[in-house]
């Protein structure tokens, strides 16, 4: 079990530390929900969740298996809907090694699939993945 806690500073302003490292990270509402979007939003984090974890459980497999996925990342495009307000769409680019050998390929991009973040969002939001193999 990790303890998370979220503090409200005030101005649409939270503080958030993890209670293992201590360390914090701060979040603002976004200009459209009546913040000044001058960090991170609540939403924001959760596409950077999303791709953190699509790299690090496929990190995990490839060192496993010898694989080197160094300098390797993921573009996110976070899309908002209305009615109720929610994450409606993460269009998710990830940028591998060009070296990584095709059969290899499709391990990967099967781990990226299952990594418990994008398994833990609801299924109405759309979670369209590619994978570009050009590092």
């Amino acid at each position: 079990m990790v303890k998370v806690i979220a503090k409200y500073e005030g101005d649409k302003h939270c503080e958030i530390e993890h209670g293992p490292s201590q360390s914090t990270i701060s979040t603002d509402a976004p200009k459209d929900n009546n913040g000044r979007g001058e960090l991170f939003s609540p939403t924001d984090l959760v596409a950077a969740a999303t791709a953190s974890c699509i790299l690090t459980v496929m990190a995990i497999v490839a060192e496993k298996d010898g694989v080197s996925l160094r300098g390797s990342y993921a573009s996110v495009e976070k899309e908002m809907v209305l009615n109720p307000r929610r994450i409606g769409k993460l269009t998710i680019n990830v940028f591998m090694p060009k070296n990584i050998e095709s059969p290899y390929r499709k391990k990967l991009e099967n781990t990226a699939a299952t990594c418990p973040v994008k398994k833990s969002l609801h299924p109405d939001m759309e979670l369209p993945m590619q994978f570009h193999y050009t590092l």
